[in-house]
């Protein structure tokens, strides 16, 4: 800064120095402002002009130094003390703008005396810069985006997932297949149980269930090591058997229809369609929230591929896939109700079950048992064949 503007830009009731962005770019200007009619804001260097002298001087002498002067001008602006408006600032820092500037321009002052006195003429500076009319405009159309994107997850998403799902090639739901089985070997440590017995044993139990419900599917089933009484399905054929689950198993027929109904969602393709519907919800939830690049979308689908959180139709639709099989076999359909049972305990006072993911497990019981015939078929293991696996994991392990 000159002479001139140092003079200027002694703090005071008279003026200072400030920082200035015309809003129209990024560039920092170093200015001086003082406190007249209006507020005064001149760049750095130059002496206030008002737009009569501007008007004089280009009348008067050549357009090389009317384009100076003109330039100069273009640096200097006058805010009215009744359109100032405080903007957000850290501490120590007053920063300003102006309604009738840019609404990108701001000022900002970070001398104290020269702060207080731009504040002590402001009287509206803690204002809104919005009026009334322009909040209700900004608040309505929010609640329209929130509408639109809740009508587009209720209706538009499913109708969506639905009609993309049989249209994906095999090839890439086996690949999204492989991608989720290591985030869930991740998830529940990784350790695979495969003694020689075990593993023929469970191989022999999901081919015959294969075979019973005509499924051309290549099926890869596991046996995980983990205490999570559960088993899940994922796409390309991946059916994964949690160590946890078979523990609280107490005969051939309860395992059998868990798989059955885990050969379901393979055959609706299930988990597939819920990592369309999962995916395009929390993206347009991501949208809402500012999540543009929509990370959480790809996070919260690809988790909705190891928690196979299906939807109540889903889950009805693989429980009558399971029942059909297991009458197939001659083998009975309301073992798998006493095995969830056994594990859940009654969940009649689950609040807003209505809207869980899974039926009430009295109600899946309540069916099976309806579904129950006195069996007819083939043992589908040997007392060998189930204590190899139920050992699987090896003596004692979970």
């Amino acid at each position: 800064m000159d002479s001139t503007a140092a003079d200027a830009a002694v703090a005071g009731p008279g003026g200072g120095p400030a920082i200035y962005f015309d809003g129209l770019s990024s560039r920092r200007q170093d200015v001086v402002v003082a406190f007249k009619e209006a507020l005064e804001i001149t760049a750095d260097g130059l002496s206030p002009v008002s737009s009569s002298v501007s008007s004089q001087v280009s009348s008067q002498v050549s357009s090389q130094v009317s384009s100076q002067v003109s330039s100069q001008v273009s640096s200097q602006v006058s805010w009215a003390y009744s359109d100032i408006r405080r903007a957000d600032s850290g501490p120590g820092t007053l920063r300003v703008a102006c309604l009738s500037a840019p609404s990108l321009a701001r000022l900002e002052i970070r001398d104290a005396a020269v702060a207080a006195e731009l504040m002590s003429r402001c009287t509206l500076l803690g204002e809104s810069r919005l009026g009334g009319r322009g909040i209700a405009k900004i608040v309505g159309w929010s609640l329209a985006a929130t509408i639109s994107i809740v009508v587009v997850v209720l209706f538009a998403i499913p109708l969506a997932a639905d009609r993309l799902t049989p249209l994906v090639p095999e090839a890439f739901e086996q690949r999204l297949g492989d991608a989720a089985a290591v985030q869930l070997k991740t998830l529940f440590g990784g350790r695979v149980c495969d003694t020689a017995a075990g593993q023929a044993a469970f191989s022999k139990l999901i081919d015959t269930l294969r075979k019973s419900a005509d499924l051309d599917l290549l099926v890869q089933p596991t046996v995980l090591a983990t205490p999570i009484p559960n088993a899940l399905a994922l796409p390309g054929g991946r059916i994964y058997l949690l160590n946890g689950l078979l523990a609280k198993a107490e005969t051939p027929d309860e395992i059998a229809g868990v798989l059955a109904h885990e050969l379901g969602h393979l055959k609706h393709r299930d988990s597939l369609r819920e990592l369309i519907y999962n995916g395009g919800t929390s993206f347009l939830i991501g949208l809402l929230f500012g999540d543009v690049t929509g990370s959480s979308a790809v996070i919260f689908a690809s988790r909705s591929l190891v928690t196979s959180s299906y939807s109540r139709d889903a889950e009805q639709n693989a429980d009558t896939f399971s029942i059909d099989v297991m009458q197939r076999l001659g083998r009975s359909p309301k073992a798998m109700g006493e095995l969830l049972f056994r594990i859940t305990g009654k969940e009649g006072n689950r609040s807003l079950s209505i809207l869980a993911g899974h039926p009430l497990t009295e109600d899946r019981l309540k069916r099976m048992s309806e579904a129950d015939r006195p069996a007819s078929g083939s043992p589908l293991l040997t007392d060998t064949e189930w204590s190899a696996l139920k050992s699987i994991c090896g003596p004692g392990k979970s």
